[in-house]
């Protein structure tokens, strides 16, 4: 099958191959931003550091969600957040906000204070903490309000380019996207990514690909991202044909896999050598690596290994590790602890079979948490205000 070759523009931006790690909660931090590049401009296994990095690279690494109140009221954990590594070019934040003014201030505070090169707002987040409020993929269903936000980001960025990522709707009986696909054109968003997803679904069922087909012939005017259910650079290929959509957009596929990075900067430039199956000593290698990178980061080695924790059963999927052990490295607490573990267990095992199909969360069919009356009326956006922003990032 023929490969995509055009690349992706995102403003001033060419992003080629057009690659894009999904914004994750504490996941899409600047280590594991680290780790994704690394592999995706030619580092190994044993190391190797990123070849291109110094250029702009290869694909596009999002930040993790971003409050826009946090930042405004510059919240330390916030500001920490939103640090990039010199080599990070574009640098990539993602946003979420609910009340237009807090958008407009966080936006015009990035362009003036040059603490990003692009700007990424989240309507799709489906976690009751967020739509309850009001956010993430609830919002889109307000019409009006979706409008005003993108007026004042757009507004606010001067030169910087806007995108947005965002669902299907809140659910089946309430379908938002190409609503909200116009309306973007219109406020001068430059891309929309789209999760084939409703927000009911979560993470649950199989992606709707018919869904980002659609939009692209909606909204022609624009880059149009695919996002859901990419495991593997063949999916990731597999969409762009299906779909004619401008890029992807990759998510859970990468949890515990920074490599998965390597297989899709080969396969979107035609190369043909064989797909990244680590033995456990490669991966365990990675996780030491990954944990060593996040203690540099908080600055404290401890907290670093206790904030990889998270990680440990997403890197060992399909090897053999007995249950005793997989709870021994869930509670690890310094690197020593963590490499010695590591080296109790048989790392000549070669790359599991089951290993390359879906991770992370898989849950479905949830009722959507909404403010009251949400879903009363579509464009009213009234009782909406700064007080709906939630306080703290990482959501």
């Amino acid at each position: 099958m023929p490969t995509p070759t055009t690349p992706l523009r995102i403003g001033p931006h060419t992003v080629q191959p057009p690659v894009v790690l999904a914004p994750m909660a504490g996941i899409t931090n600047a280590p594991f931003r680290t780790m994704c590049r690394n592999f995706a401009e030619g580092g190994t296994f044993a190391g190797g550091e990123a070849k291109d990095a110094a250029s702009g690279g290869k694909g596009l690494f999002v930040s993790e969600m971003i409050t826009t109140r946090a930042l405004v009221e510059r919240n330390e954990k916030t500001m920490q957040l939103i640090h990039f590594d010199a080599t990070e070019k574009p640098r990539s934040i993602q946003l979420y906000g609910v009340d237009p003014a807090t958008v407009g201030k966080a936006v015009r505070m990035i362009a003036e204070e040059d603490l990003a090169d692009h700007i990424d707002l989240n309507f799709g987040c489906p976690v009751p903490k967020v739509t309850r409020k009001g956010g993430g993929s609830a919002l889109p269903y307000k019409r009006n309000l979706l409008r005003a936000i993108l007026r004042e980001a757009v507004s606010g960025a001067g030169d910087l380019p806007v995108t947005m990522k965002m669902r299907k709707g809140i659910d089946d009986d309430h379908i938002t996207y190409l609503d909200a696909g116009r309306i973007a054109v219109e406020e001068g968003v430059t891309a929309i990514a789209l999760h084939g997803r409703t927000a009911a679904q979560h993470y649950g069922g199989t992606a709707d690909w018919d869904a980002i087909a659609r939009l692209k012939e909606h909204v022609p005017e624009i880059p149009v991202l695919g996002n859901g259910d990419i495991w593997s650079a063949e999916d990731a290929l597999r969409m762009v044909r299906e779909t004619g959509c401008d890029g992807v957009v990759v998510g859970r596929g990468c949890l515990g896999r920074p490599w998965l990075f390597a297989d899709l900067v080969a396969a979107f430039e035609g190369r043909t050598e064989a797909v990244a199956r680590p033995a456990l000593r490669e991966v365990a290698d990675v996780m030491v690596r990954h944990a060593t990178l996040l203690g540099e980061w908080i600055g404290d080695e401890s907290r670093g290994v206790v904030d990889f924790r998270k990680h440990v059963a997403w890197y060992l999927k399909g090897f053999a590790v007995g249950s005793e052990m997989r709870r021994r490295l869930a509670v690890t607490s310094s690197l020593a602890e963590l490499r010695s573990g590591l080296d109790e267990l048989d790392l000549d095992q070669p790359w599991p079979a089951g290993a390359d199909g879906p991770r992370g969360r898989t849950s479905g069919n949830n009722r959507v948490v909404l403010p009251d009356g949400w879903l009363k009326d579509p464009y009213d956006c009234a009782g909406v205000s700064e007080d709906a922003e939630l306080d703290t990032s990482g959501g």
